[in-house]
């Protein structure tokens, strides 16, 4: 019985949404479609290019409430193609210009105009399905019910039944008890398969989401080769004013100990304790370097021992979860340590939290990592910030970043990357 009324209360679900989605389809695909087709239209008279841009703005905004809705009612993810704009886009009539050319050269542009197209009958007739399936048996009811009597002179057909008799009502009424039926059962379906048929025309290509990753693999490259750059003038920077200052000192200092040893015996004891210290000085600052690039903890241990040992070093309280059935690449666990110990950093210095979870698991091939604190939130992914340096870092490996973090907490931080354990 229960099952029954799961199934039944799912149904009307599934039937308030196909109504939803076929108004969307009838008034605001239509609408869109023909808009966004005459401004395109009226582009060499020079009207198009101040409208087109909005217009198209508003198609993609449509659109990608139609994927949010898609995962949220069905789980059905519909990847988002667009291409970002440079950010040095004038303004001005020369920045509408640049503007417009630069949405029209846009692949996803002219699949959003065939999905409007496809949405408003495609995807309309399958919507208003969900609904027909349900209201159209209720006609069927209402003539069992003594409604025939008004078709008695004039037959009246009900689908494929002729009404002009109670016998012909009631087989009115059982063919809409079996539509009625029909739709309980696969409305649900129906509406799925609206959101199947927009991520056919929404989700890029084979050959648009292998130019896209091409472009990202070029711009992580560049970031990656720029990284590398700073990274390596940091590393001589901190040589050249640390360690190689100190050993310098000790070195002067050993030459005065060596013209003194004879004449003050005690000032050049004192100069030894300052060259000893200076040494010890010398060697911490080398292992703290060799530690920044490449920790030996990781390298002997892995990547799950490193962050606990991250953790341990960390001013409030921490608890991490490993769970790797082997070791990624060197290259892979070097970037995955360095963003958590970013992300576990900026938790320290900016979050006000005084607890901190991690976790990091590998699942289809992919490995996540995820760092949660219970601080004050708001942090969030810009210009200079260190979350931008994170998504830099992991971009390199075709890696992803997504950050949650309201007003008042909590912070989560989720990291994948996709790689092989071994």
């Amino acid at each position: 019985m229960n099952a029954i009324r799961t199934r039944i209360r799912g149904a009307l679900v599934a039937t308030r949404h196909g109504f939803l989605l076929s108004l969307a389809g009838l008034v605001g695909s239509l609408t869109l479609f023909v808009w966004a087709v005459l401004s395109i239209v009226f582009i060499p008279l020079g009207v198009g290019v101040f409208t087109t841009p909005y217009l198209l703005e508003l198609v993609r905004r449509h659109a990608n409430r139609r994927r949010l809705l898609a995962v949220t009612w069905c789980d059905i993810r519909i990847p988002v193609p667009y291409r970002p704009f440079p950010k040095d886009l004038r303004t001005g009539f020369r920045g509408q210009v640049e503007r417009t050319t630069l949405l029209l050269k846009d692949p996803a542009t002219w699949r959003d105009l065939q999905w409007l197209l496809v949405d408003m009958t495609a995807g309309y007739v399958v919507a208003t399905l969900t609904t027909a399936l349900l209201v159209y048996p209720l006609e069927g009811f209402v003539l069992a019910a003594g409604l025939w009597r008004v078709f008695t002179d004039d037959r009246y057909w009900y689908g494929f039944v002729p009404v002009d008799s109670q016998a012909s009502g009631l087989a009115a009424a059982a063919l809409g008890l079996v539509l009625l039926a029909i739709g309980v059962l696969v409305n649900h379906r129906l509406v799925r398969l609206h959101f199947v048929i927009t991520r056919a025309m929404l989700a890029p290509t084979q050959q648009q989401e292998l130019a896209r990753r091409i472009d990202r693999l070029t711009e992580t490259r560049h970031e990656a080769v720029d990284t590398a750059a700073s990274e390596l003038r940091r590393i001589e920077r901190d040589l050249h004013d640390g360690a190689q200052a100190r050993l310098v000192a000790m070195g002067m200092n050993l030459g005065t100990v060596e013209a003194l040893i004879e004449k003050d015996p005690a000032q050049a004891k004192k100069l030894l304790a300052m060259a000893r210290e200076s040494s010890a000085e010398a060697l911490t600052e080398l292992r703290d370097l060799v530690r920044g690039i490449h920790p030996p903890v990781l390298a002997e241990r892995g990547l799950g021992d490193a962050v606990r040992a991250l953790a341990l070093r960390l001013p409030i309280e921490s608890e991490v979860s490993v769970e790797l059935d082997g070791r990624a690449d060197a290259a892979v666990e070097s970037a995955a340590y360095f963003a958590v110990s970013e992300t576990l950093t900026n938790t320290a210095k900016h979050a006000g939290a005084n607890r901190v979870w991690v976790d990091i698991h590998h699942t289809d091939t992919v490995l996540r990592i995820s760092v949660t604190d219970n601080g004050r939130g708001g942090a969030s992914v810009g210009s200079g910030s260190g979350l931008s340096g994170i998504e830099r870092r992991l971009g390199t490996f075709d890696g992803i970043m997504a950050v949650s973090s309201p007003a008042g907490g909590p912070t989560m931080v989720t990291m994948e990357i996709p790689c092989e354990l071994s």
